[in-house]
């Protein structure tokens, strides 16, 4: 295990600024997440660690080691590629010690650790086949073996989870997960997918336009973003555009007024962040709490997705919020709601998130 140390870390094309200021502590042990949409710089940043692109700027330090001009092979990294990059032409086996022959170890080392790293991930059996005639799932495998054969002090991954059939990706996320836990490795991985960061890192560090939006743990960025690309690229959000007219009473541009946390910030635009999950649906009438928001509208759209279902509420014809509820029995009423219909949506205080409105790092509270 060791740590990784990431200062000022930079990468231009010309004027075109791919990585931008980037720091992070990756701790032993650990597995961060780089999180973000396509050319956000997050895959710029896992080769810049690994060697394969230089730095235009900034220090990369493995174990204490500073090897930021030095060639792959020489940084105690282990990295698993989106598309495997498994040579055709050579056997499973062969592929797993290719990094081991460019250390040079003595053919015998090779031999027992090549075996050791196959049996990690379940192919002892298969040394002597080719990628060929390999499913998806077991080149991964071998994908994975041929980076932990080298023993890194970092084990990095590149999406490497984007070729797999949903089912398949499932599995190997649970086994990349267990490995990394057992195996103590301390592991950056990169993906554009937020359900797999949520479900594998300890932290996340989510991107955009090559500058790091927000560092923390799933838990943290979900609940507290730092920002409305944050808040919208972390799950869900329902966002109203406003003002904070006073503390704790937020005044949407439609008018709808709500009760938010009373967070210290001066009043002024803002924007308000809410989970679809913490809205509750009624009937228009039902009594709704004196602690809770409320707003009326029309259903105009209800989604049906097996265990959760969720209902799109326009409130004043350019403000729509959704709800995801537990699909209700047959038996209930709201069951029965259509298009069309008007609703009452209800929402607690707490489940506002005050941001600001033109989603530059949040200063409230």
């Amino acid at each position: 295990m060791s740590e990784l140390v990431l200062t000022s870390l930079r990468k231009t094309y010309g004027p075109t600024v791919a990585v931008d200021d980037v720091s992070l502590t990756v701790r032993e042990g650990e597995l961060v997440a780089l999180l973000g949409p396509s050319g956000c710089g997050k895959t710029t940043t896992l080769r810049m660690v690994a060697g394969f692109i230089e730095p235009t700027a900034g220090q990369i330090v493995i174990g204490g080691r500073d090897v930021t001009h030095l060639p792959p092979h020489r940084r105690d990294t282990g990295m698993v590629f989106q598309s495997y990059a498994l040579f055709p032409h050579m056997t499973v086996a062969q592929n797993v010690a290719f990094g081991l022959e460019m250390r040079n170890v003595p053919k015998a080392e090779a031999e027992k650790r090549v075996a050791d790293a196959l049996s990690l991930v379940r192919l002892g059996h298969l040394g002597e086949r080719y990628p060929r005639q390999l499913s998806g799932g077991q080149q991964q495998r071998v994908a994975l073996a041929r980076a932990l054969v080298v023993n890194p002090g970092v084990f990095l991954l590149d999406e490497p989870l984007s070729n797999l059939d949903a089912k398949l990706r499932l599995e190997v996320r649970v086994e990349i997960r267990e490995l990394q836990r057992r195996l103590g490795l301390t592991t950056v991985f990169v993906t554009h997918d937020q359900e797999e960061a949520l479900t594998l890192a300890d932290r996340l560090v989510v991107m955009a336009n090559g500058v790091v939006q927000q560092v923390g743990t799933p838990e943290e960025l979900y609940e507290s973003p730092a920002n409305l690309f944050v808040a919208g690229f972390i799950g869900r959000s329902n966002v109203l555009a406003g003002r904070l007219v006073s503390p704790g009473r937020f005044e949407s541009r439609g008018g709808l007024a709500v009760s938010v946390p009373a967070d210290g910030r001066a009043a002024g635009p803002a924007a308000l962040a809410l989970r679809p999950e913490r809205l509750t649906l009624a009937e228009p009438g039902a009594p709704v709490a004196p602690c809770m928001n409320s707003a009326t509208g029309k259903l105009v759209l209800v989604t049906y997705l097996g265990a959760t279902s969720e209902y799109r509420v326009d409130l004043r014809g350019d403000e729509v919020l959704t709800a995801t509820l537990p699909t209700p029995p047959a038996s209930d009423p709201l069951r029965r709601l259509a298009a069309g219909d008007p609703v009452t949506l209800t929402w607690p205080a707490d489940a506002c998130r005050l941001l600001a409105p033109d989603g530059a790092h949040d200063q409230g509270g």
